[in-house]
């Protein structure tokens, strides 16, 4: 029992002492892995991910994002500064990003479960469950459900309290962990892929990720995949028995990548002549602005850079609609979607095409199989 406090409180006190120091002063300390660290997006104190709250007045990054966009907050919410876990209980400091003892330490390292936006709790003992924390997202399909719920209007019917709601960013354990997680929108009346279980030897994040520069290891896929060199190759991949042609384009052996590729361009069809068809009005997407859906106020059949901005987005929602939405958005911000488990994004993008099917015409596609 001491020892456990001991080690907690030397977790806090060395997360302060880090916190004060430039990189060049860690840099010069020679910490552990820190030249890995420092050019990996943790340590890219310049990127959007650290940098939003500048321009607020206290610079601080708030409660509801400063569990992963501080290394203070992150410590507030695993409890490792004595408070209570789960939940960040005053602003942390910004430009700190992701450092050494956001993920060592002792509170970290003794996790058995993680639990979800869903409210699904995944067991996990293994190293990664610390990864899992923040690379999970920030909403749910459960959430969508909810808010439907609440506006109580039907499939098509258009309400103000029907809006977008937004994944966040890379929610890949959300992705691997499919129906598990709930990260998705799942349909009702039907099947879909639990944890994506690739083989014995790429189990945890780590395994496939190097912890400290987050770039994939693609020295240790060769042996199966021999035409594999680059990172990029990794898109080419798939399984020789599956011969489905998920997106529909006459193409049975192209990467699993670009068939859900195919199948996200096949949903933004969708979503934009449901729009036009159902709702009499236009629909479009901008991956950088939010809240990423818009409008087309001046009719000219394009998103001008003048329209992607917050007082244009998309207000005309209805509960078939953002189901979709939910769904094109938790593919397009897993950039490794494919990979992290490519079966429940096919099947949340098919069932999502097929549903905007009720109300327009929609390609045939091929539901992945679990």
């Amino acid at each position: 029992m001491k020892k456990s406090i001991f080690l907690t409180v030397f977790s806090v006190l060395l997360a302060s002492a880090l916190s004060t120091l430039s990189f060049a002063e860690m840099r010069d300390i020679k910490i552990p892995f820190y030249d890995a660290w420092v050019n990996s997006p943790h340590g890219d104190i310049t990127s959007e991910a650290f940098v939003h709250w500048e321009e607020e007045d206290d610079k601080m990054v708030p409660e509801r994002c400063a569990a992963c966009h501080s290394t203070t907050g992150h410590l507030d919410f695993l409890g490792v500064d004595g408070s209570e876990m789960g939940k960040v209980d005053a602003k942390a400091p910004g430009l700190e990003g992701v450092q050494c003892t956001a993920c060592h330490n002792k509170v970290a390292g003794n996790m058995v479960e993680v639990t979800f936006p869903s409210g699904m709790v995944v067991e996990r003992e293994e190293a990664d469950a610390r990864c899992m924390d923040c690379h999970q997202g920030r909403a749910s399909g459960k959430a969508v459900n909810d808010m439907i719920a609440k506006a109580g209007v039907e499939d098509d019917s258009v309400h103000k309290d029907i809006k977008f709601l937004n994944v966040h960013y890379s929610a890949a354990a959300a992705t691997r962990f499919g129906s598990e997680a709930g990260g998705g929108y799942e349909y009702d009346g039907l099947d879909y892929m639990g944890l994506h279980y690739h083989d014995d030897y790429a189990t945890q994040c780590s395994d496939c990720h190097n912890p400290h520069t987050t770039e994939v290891k693609v020295a240790v896929c060769t042996e199966c995949h021999e035409n594999v060199k680059t990172a990029d190759d990794f898109a080419f991949i798939r399984d020789e028995d599956n011969q489905f042609d998920f997106d529909g384009d006459g193409n049975n052996s192209e990467g699993i990548k670009t068939e859900v590729e195919g199948l996200h361009t096949l949903l933004y069809a969708a979503m934009q002549d449901y729009a036009k068809t159902v709702l009499n009005t236009s629909i479009y997407y901008d991956s950088h602005s939010y809240p990423y859906f818009f409008a087309d106020p001046n009719n000219d059949g394009k998103l001008e850079e003048s329209e992607a901005v917050r007082a244009n987005g998309f207000a005309n929602w209805t509960p078939r609609l953002a189901q979709a939405a939910y769904n094109y958005q938790f593919v397009a911000k897993d950039h490794g979607a494919w990979v992290h488990n490519g079966k429940y994004v096919l099947q949340l993008l098919n069932d999502s095409i097929q549903d905007l099917g009720e109300k327009v015409k929609v390609p045939a596609t091929v539901r992945a199989e679990e």
